[in-house]
């Protein structure tokens, strides 16, 4: 293939690529699906409720790990109520949870019943199709009476920064 014909191709990629509407700055891509949006290349961790963070989300229900299951991140790339699932698998989930390490990252914490199943999981790349997007105002008024902490206000001024 010549160096033209290589360059063409990689201006095109770019072109579409940047062209694609993300709701943050998100550095993986988003791939038009059926349900939304497919975003690739997702860092994914698991956690469960026997860590720190206990057995509820930030909003204070429990932690659920049945038919939709919880998931953290950073609520200014992936809103509170963000539902998705992992392609290929028939696990979906919604973001319902927020945690320090996650501040700042492209990372999804995934909720996982048990220690086994948490360290089963590890930390993996996956492929997510976003089926709904969540609230960006709901996730600024669940955050808003934590702001004394300095992650929440990253996660806040972020959300801010990125409203549309």
């Amino acid at each position: 293939m010549s160096t033209f014909r290589k360059f063409a191709g990689l201006g095109a990629l770019a072109c579409l690529l940047a062209s694609c509407e993300t709701p943050t700055t998100t550095r993986t891509a988003q791939i038009p699906t059926a349900h939304g949006r497919r975003i690739t290349d997702v860092r994914t961790t698991a956690y469960t409720h026997t860590e720190r963070g206990g057995r509820h989300n930030a909003i204070g229900r429990s932690l659920s790990g049945a038919n939709v299951m919880s998931a953290a991140a950073d609520w200014s790339r992936f809103p509170m109520g963000t539902r998705f699932q992992v392609v290929g698998t028939q696990d979906n989930y919604i973001i319902d949870d927020y945690g320090g390490a996650l501040v700042g990252t492209n990372t999804i914490d995934l909720y996982k019943s048990s220690r086994q199943a948490m360290r089963s999981w590890g930390v993996r790349r996956v492929d997510i199709d976003i089926l709904e997007w969540g609230s960006k105002q709901l996730s600024l008024q669940v955050l808003a009476p934590r702001k004394k902490n300095g992650l929440v206000r990253r996660m806040i001024a972020g959300i801010e920064a990125n409203k549309s």
